[in-house]
Protein backbone atom coordinates (compact mmCIF):
# COMPACT_ATOMS: atom_id res chain seq x y z
CA UNK A 1 0.00 0.00 0.00
CA UNK A 2 1.32 3.61 -0.79
CA UNK A 3 0.03 6.40 1.35
CA UNK A 4 -1.70 8.95 -0.69
CA UNK A 5 0.43 12.69 -0.24
CA UNK A 6 -2.24 14.39 -1.90
CA UNK A 7 -5.50 13.18 0.26
CA UNK A 8 -6.46 12.29 3.81
CA UNK A 9 -5.19 8.90 5.96
CA UNK A 10 -8.33 7.33 6.00
CA UNK A 11 -8.29 5.13 9.21
CA UNK A 12 -10.44 2.03 10.70
CA UNK A 13 -10.89 0.84 14.65
CA UNK A 14 -11.26 -2.42 15.28
CA UNK A 15 -12.06 -2.16 19.04
CA UNK A 16 -13.34 1.33 19.99
CA UNK A 17 -14.03 1.15 23.81
CA UNK A 18 -12.90 3.29 26.94
CA UNK A 19 -9.69 3.46 26.20
CA UNK A 20 -9.81 4.71 22.44
CA UNK A 21 -12.84 6.88 23.40
CA UNK A 22 -10.94 8.83 26.09
CA UNK A 23 -7.47 8.78 24.94
CA UNK A 24 -6.63 8.10 21.15
CA UNK A 25 -9.60 9.75 19.73
CA UNK A 26 -8.76 12.77 20.89
CA UNK A 27 -5.42 12.70 20.24
CA UNK A 28 -6.57 11.86 16.86
CA UNK A 29 -8.47 14.49 16.01
CA UNK A 30 -6.13 17.15 16.42
CA UNK A 31 -4.78 15.79 12.86
CA UNK A 32 -7.53 17.51 10.36
CA UNK A 33 -5.74 15.48 7.74
CA UNK A 34 -6.95 11.63 9.35
CA UNK A 35 -10.16 10.09 8.29
CA UNK A 36 -11.85 7.89 10.53
CA UNK A 37 -13.80 5.95 7.88
CA UNK A 38 -15.27 2.52 9.73
CA UNK A 39 -15.40 1.28 13.08
CA UNK A 40 -15.73 -2.41 14.33
CA UNK A 41 -16.58 -3.28 17.99
CA UNK A 42 -17.64 -5.80 20.24
CA UNK A 43 -21.02 -5.69 18.47
CA UNK A 44 -22.61 -3.85 15.34
CA UNK A 45 -24.77 -1.92 17.76
CA UNK A 46 -21.88 -0.44 19.70
CA UNK A 47 -19.97 0.26 16.84
CA UNK A 48 -23.08 2.19 15.50
CA UNK A 49 -22.98 4.21 18.71
CA UNK A 50 -19.71 4.96 18.73
CA UNK A 51 -20.50 6.28 15.35
CA UNK A 52 -23.10 8.49 16.09
CA UNK A 53 -21.16 9.82 19.51
CA UNK A 54 -17.38 9.96 18.05
CA UNK A 55 -17.29 9.81 14.47
CA UNK A 56 -20.57 10.75 12.02
CA UNK A 57 -18.76 10.58 9.29
CA UNK A 58 -17.70 6.38 9.94
CA UNK A 59 -19.04 3.34 8.85
CA UNK A 60 -20.26 0.78 12.03
CA UNK A 61 -19.36 -2.46 10.61
CA UNK A 62 -20.01 -5.75 11.51
CA UNK A 63 -17.00 -7.41 10.96
CA UNK A 64 -13.46 -7.03 11.23
CA UNK A 65 -12.31 -8.77 8.55
CA UNK A 66 -14.90 -6.86 6.43
CA UNK A 67 -13.20 -3.28 7.40
CA UNK A 68 -9.79 -4.82 6.29
CA UNK A 69 -11.21 -5.29 3.27
CA UNK A 70 -11.92 -1.76 2.57
CA UNK A 71 -9.04 -1.48 -0.28
CA UNK A 72 -8.60 2.54 0.80
CA UNK A 73 -8.03 2.63 4.49
CA UNK A 74 -4.20 3.68 5.57
CA UNK A 75 -4.41 2.68 8.91
CA UNK A 76 -5.89 0.48 10.75
CA UNK A 77 -6.11 1.22 14.81
CA UNK A 78 -6.70 -1.72 16.81
CA UNK A 79 -8.50 -1.23 20.33
CA UNK A 80 -9.21 -4.88 21.01
CA UNK A 81 -8.29 -7.00 24.20
CA UNK A 82 -5.42 -8.81 23.85
CA UNK A 83 -6.78 -11.79 22.24
CA UNK A 84 -7.64 -10.54 19.31
CA UNK A 85 -4.26 -8.63 18.63
CA UNK A 86 -2.48 -11.44 17.13
CA UNK A 87 -5.00 -12.12 14.35
CA UNK A 88 -6.35 -8.66 13.66
CA UNK A 89 -2.52 -7.24 13.12
CA UNK A 90 -1.35 -9.85 11.19
CA UNK A 91 -4.50 -9.63 8.98
CA UNK A 92 -3.96 -5.58 9.03
CA UNK A 93 -0.38 -5.70 7.75
CA UNK A 94 -1.17 -8.75 4.83
CA UNK A 95 -3.90 -6.38 4.14
CA UNK A 96 -1.24 -3.76 3.30
CA UNK A 97 -2.82 -1.11 6.19
CA UNK A 98 -0.11 0.74 8.57
CA UNK A 99 -1.03 -0.85 11.90
CA UNK A 100 -1.27 1.06 15.62
CA UNK A 101 -1.71 -1.66 18.00
CA UNK A 102 -3.20 -1.30 21.87
CA UNK A 103 -1.09 -2.47 25.03
CA UNK A 104 -0.44 -5.35 25.96
CA UNK A 105 1.15 -6.76 22.97
CA UNK A 106 -0.32 -10.39 23.00
CA UNK A 107 -1.68 -13.27 24.48
CA UNK A 108 1.51 -14.93 24.93
CA UNK A 109 5.20 -14.95 23.05
CA UNK A 110 4.59 -17.01 20.90
CA UNK A 111 1.93 -14.90 19.20
CA UNK A 112 4.01 -11.89 19.70
CA UNK A 113 7.22 -13.75 17.48
CA UNK A 114 4.88 -13.94 14.93
CA UNK A 115 3.64 -10.19 14.86
CA UNK A 116 7.01 -9.40 15.07
CA UNK A 117 7.88 -11.64 12.27
CA UNK A 118 5.00 -10.49 9.87
CA UNK A 119 5.79 -6.52 10.49
CA UNK A 120 9.37 -7.77 9.00
CA UNK A 121 7.78 -9.21 5.61
CA UNK A 122 6.40 -5.54 5.42
CA UNK A 123 8.95 -2.67 6.13
CA UNK A 124 7.11 -0.77 4.00
CA UNK A 125 4.60 -0.64 6.85
CA UNK A 126 4.24 1.22 10.09
CA UNK A 127 3.67 -0.52 13.69
CA UNK A 128 3.48 0.71 16.76
CA UNK A 129 2.29 -0.73 20.23
CA UNK A 130 0.69 1.70 23.08
CA UNK A 131 3.23 2.60 25.06
CA UNK A 132 2.40 2.98 29.53
CA UNK A 133 1.56 6.11 30.50
CA UNK A 134 3.17 5.33 33.83
CA UNK A 135 6.65 7.20 33.84
CA UNK A 136 6.13 9.39 31.00
CA UNK A 137 6.57 12.62 32.52
CA UNK A 138 9.73 12.12 34.16
CA UNK A 139 11.08 9.27 31.40
CA UNK A 140 14.16 11.52 30.12
CA UNK A 141 15.24 12.62 33.64
CA UNK A 142 15.40 9.06 34.73
CA UNK A 143 17.77 8.08 31.97
CA UNK A 144 19.98 11.33 32.45
CA UNK A 145 20.57 10.75 36.26
CA UNK A 146 21.54 6.78 35.07
CA UNK A 147 23.49 7.98 32.44
CA UNK A 148 25.66 10.40 34.18
CA UNK A 149 25.93 7.29 36.85
CA UNK A 150 24.46 9.86 39.54
CA UNK A 151 23.25 6.89 42.02
CA UNK A 152 26.10 4.42 40.51
CA UNK A 153 25.72 0.93 39.10
CA UNK A 154 22.59 -0.15 40.23
CA UNK A 155 22.00 -3.62 42.34
CA UNK A 156 18.88 -3.84 43.64
CA UNK A 157 15.20 -2.95 42.30
CA UNK A 158 12.06 -2.80 44.01
CA UNK A 159 8.77 -2.27 42.47
CA UNK A 160 5.52 -1.76 44.10
CA UNK A 161 2.28 -1.78 42.29
CA UNK A 162 -0.54 -2.48 44.43
CA UNK A 163 -4.86 -1.90 43.98
CA UNK A 164 -7.72 -2.66 45.68
CA UNK A 165 -9.79 -2.99 42.10
CA UNK A 166 -10.53 -6.87 42.54
CA UNK A 167 -11.20 -6.87 46.62
CA UNK A 168 -15.01 -7.13 45.98
CA UNK A 169 -15.31 -11.16 46.00
CA UNK A 170 -18.82 -10.68 44.89
CA UNK A 171 -17.75 -8.92 41.60
CA UNK A 172 -17.87 -10.78 38.44
CA UNK A 173 -14.48 -11.20 36.76
CA UNK A 174 -12.94 -7.84 34.75
CA UNK A 175 -11.89 -9.22 31.39
CA UNK A 176 -8.45 -8.84 32.38
CA UNK A 177 -9.24 -11.62 35.25
CA UNK A 178 -10.55 -13.65 32.09
CA UNK A 179 -7.22 -15.94 30.99
CA UNK A 180 -9.05 -16.33 27.38
CA UNK A 181 -9.27 -12.49 27.08
CA UNK A 182 -5.96 -11.29 28.56
CA UNK A 183 -4.24 -14.59 27.94
CA UNK A 184 -0.96 -14.44 30.41
CA UNK A 185 -0.63 -11.09 31.38
CA UNK A 186 -1.45 -10.46 34.94
CA UNK A 187 -2.48 -7.11 36.84
CA UNK A 188 0.70 -4.28 35.68
CA UNK A 189 3.39 -6.79 34.94
CA UNK A 190 3.85 -6.47 31.33
CA UNK A 191 3.55 -2.42 32.25
CA UNK A 192 6.32 -2.41 34.15
CA UNK A 193 8.25 -4.65 32.60
CA UNK A 194 8.29 -2.51 29.75
CA UNK A 195 9.03 0.36 32.20
CA UNK A 196 11.68 -1.24 33.62
CA UNK A 197 13.74 -2.85 30.80
CA UNK A 198 13.76 1.00 29.14
CA UNK A 199 15.21 2.42 32.12
CA UNK A 200 17.38 -0.45 33.60
CA UNK A 201 17.91 -2.84 30.40
CA UNK A 202 16.54 -6.35 30.02
CA UNK A 203 15.80 -8.83 32.28
CA UNK A 204 17.53 -12.21 32.22
CA UNK A 205 16.05 -14.51 34.25
CA UNK A 206 12.77 -14.51 36.78
CA UNK A 207 11.24 -16.57 40.04
CA UNK A 208 7.24 -16.22 40.06
CA UNK A 209 4.52 -16.54 42.78
CA UNK A 210 1.08 -16.09 42.30
CA UNK A 211 -2.44 -16.65 44.28
CA UNK A 212 -5.98 -15.95 43.73
CA UNK A 213 -7.50 -14.77 46.75
CA UNK A 214 -11.17 -15.07 45.05
CA UNK A 215 -11.17 -17.82 42.40
CA UNK A 216 -14.69 -18.12 41.79
CA UNK A 217 -16.79 -15.11 40.57
CA UNK A 218 -20.50 -15.59 39.63
CA UNK A 219 -19.57 -19.13 38.81
CA UNK A 220 -16.28 -17.86 36.75
CA UNK A 221 -13.07 -19.76 37.83
CA UNK A 222 -10.57 -17.25 37.89
CA UNK A 223 -6.82 -18.61 37.22
CA UNK A 224 -5.17 -15.45 36.70
CA UNK A 225 -3.44 -14.37 39.73
CA UNK A 226 -4.89 -11.49 42.15
CA UNK A 227 -1.66 -10.98 43.55
CA UNK A 228 2.27 -11.82 42.23
CA UNK A 229 5.55 -11.93 43.48
CA UNK A 230 8.24 -11.77 41.20
CA UNK A 231 12.26 -12.35 41.77
CA UNK A 232 14.24 -11.24 39.08
CA UNK A 233 17.89 -10.24 37.35
CA UNK A 234 18.93 -8.02 34.96
CA UNK A 235 21.46 -7.93 32.26
CA UNK A 236 23.53 -5.74 34.23
CA UNK A 237 23.53 -7.47 37.17
CA UNK A 238 20.87 -5.66 39.44
CA UNK A 239 18.52 -7.88 41.43
CA UNK A 240 15.13 -7.09 41.44
CA UNK A 241 11.83 -7.95 43.51
CA UNK A 242 8.44 -6.95 41.57
CA UNK A 243 5.27 -6.88 43.75
CA UNK A 244 1.74 -6.62 42.11
CA UNK A 245 -1.58 -7.01 43.78
CA UNK A 246 -5.35 -6.11 42.85
CA UNK A 247 -6.62 -7.04 46.36
CA UNK A 248 -4.88 -4.80 48.96
CA UNK A 249 -7.49 -2.36 50.50
CA UNK A 250 -5.96 1.66 51.01
CA UNK A 251 -2.73 0.98 48.82
CA UNK A 252 -0.78 4.14 48.44
CA UNK A 253 1.06 4.91 45.04
CA UNK A 254 2.82 2.32 41.99
CA UNK A 255 6.33 2.96 43.79
CA UNK A 256 10.18 2.17 41.59
CA UNK A 257 13.24 2.04 44.01
CA UNK A 258 16.79 1.71 42.70
CA UNK A 259 19.63 1.33 45.05
CA UNK A 260 22.79 2.17 43.44
CA UNK A 261 26.40 1.70 44.75
CA UNK A 262 26.47 5.36 45.29
CA UNK A 263 23.02 6.64 46.13
CA UNK A 264 19.37 5.87 45.38
CA UNK A 265 16.69 7.33 43.15
CA UNK A 266 12.53 6.65 43.77
CA UNK A 267 9.91 7.19 41.46
CA UNK A 268 6.52 7.97 42.59
CA UNK A 269 4.20 6.80 39.19
CA UNK A 270 0.59 8.07 41.18
CA UNK A 271 2.60 12.13 41.05
CA UNK A 272 5.49 11.48 38.77
CA UNK A 273 7.90 12.35 41.27
CA UNK A 274 11.64 11.63 40.67
CA UNK A 275 13.12 11.36 44.03
CA UNK A 276 17.50 10.80 44.84
CA UNK A 277 20.06 10.94 46.84
CA UNK A 278 23.68 9.91 47.49
CA UNK A 279 25.33 7.93 49.82
CA UNK A 280 26.00 10.22 52.86
CA UNK A 281 23.36 12.67 52.38
CA UNK A 282 20.68 13.36 54.83
CA UNK A 283 17.46 12.21 52.79
CA UNK A 284 16.61 12.16 49.68
CA UNK A 285 15.53 15.18 47.25
CA UNK A 286 13.25 15.77 44.89
CA UNK A 287 14.59 16.32 41.10
CA UNK A 288 13.22 19.04 39.24
CA UNK A 289 11.58 17.71 35.89
CA UNK A 290 12.53 20.94 33.64
CA UNK A 291 10.28 21.96 30.98
CA UNK A 292 12.87 20.87 28.40
CA UNK A 293 12.82 17.23 29.55
CA UNK A 294 9.05 16.97 30.92
CA UNK A 295 7.57 14.12 28.90
CA UNK A 296 4.03 14.37 27.96
CA UNK A 297 1.35 11.82 25.95
CA UNK A 298 2.27 12.00 22.25
CA UNK A 299 1.48 8.70 20.99
CA UNK A 300 -1.14 9.58 18.66
CA UNK A 301 1.71 12.47 17.02
CA UNK A 302 4.29 9.87 16.98
CA UNK A 303 2.63 7.45 14.75
CA UNK A 304 0.99 9.54 12.14
CA UNK A 305 4.42 11.52 11.82
CA UNK A 306 6.18 8.05 10.92
CA UNK A 307 3.14 6.78 8.18
CA UNK A 308 3.19 10.02 6.64
CA UNK A 309 7.30 9.57 6.81
CA UNK A 310 6.85 6.83 4.81
CA UNK A 311 8.65 4.96 6.91
CA UNK A 312 11.56 6.83 7.24
CA UNK A 313 10.79 7.31 11.13
CA UNK A 314 10.05 4.72 13.25
CA UNK A 315 7.98 5.66 16.36
CA UNK A 316 8.27 3.57 19.69
CA UNK A 317 7.45 1.18 21.42
CA UNK A 318 7.87 -0.94 18.11
CA UNK A 319 7.22 -4.46 18.09
CA UNK A 320 10.79 -5.66 18.99
CA UNK A 321 10.65 -3.85 22.29
CA UNK A 322 6.83 -5.36 22.95
CA UNK A 323 8.25 -8.74 22.31
CA UNK A 324 11.39 -8.26 25.15
CA UNK A 325 8.19 -7.33 27.53
CA UNK A 326 6.40 -10.58 25.94
CA UNK A 327 9.15 -12.53 26.99
CA UNK A 328 9.06 -11.51 30.44
CA UNK A 329 5.66 -12.25 31.04
CA UNK A 330 6.12 -15.64 29.23
CA UNK A 331 8.70 -16.42 31.57
CA UNK A 332 6.93 -15.79 34.53
CA UNK A 333 3.70 -18.11 33.88
CA UNK A 334 6.07 -20.83 33.17
CA UNK A 335 8.28 -20.05 36.38
CA UNK A 336 4.61 -20.09 38.10
CA UNK A 337 3.75 -23.45 36.30
CA UNK A 338 7.08 -24.85 37.30
CA UNK A 339 7.98 -23.76 40.90
CA UNK A 340 11.33 -22.82 39.60
CA UNK A 341 13.83 -20.47 38.06
CA UNK A 342 13.55 -19.80 34.22
CA UNK A 343 15.55 -17.87 32.16
CA UNK A 344 14.18 -14.99 29.84
CA UNK A 345 14.24 -16.07 26.33
CA UNK A 346 16.56 -14.12 24.53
Amino acid sequence: MATRSTSKLRLGFIGAGDIVRRRHLPGLRKHPEVEIVAVSNSTYESAQKFCEENAPEAIPMQNWADLLAIPDIDIVWVGTPPYMHSAVTISALEAGKHVFCQARMSMDLAEAEEMLATSRRFPELVTMLCPPPFGLRGDLVVKKLLAENFIGRPHHIRLQSFTGAYLNAEAPAHWRQRIEISGLNVLALGIYVEVLQRWLGDITGVYARGKVIHPMRQGYEVIVPDLLNVLCTFASGAEGVLEFSGINALAGNDQLEVYGDAGTMTYDFGTETIRAGKAGDVDLHEVEITPELEGEWQVEDDFIAAVKSRGRMRPRPDFEEGLRYMRVVQAVADSRACNAWVPVKA
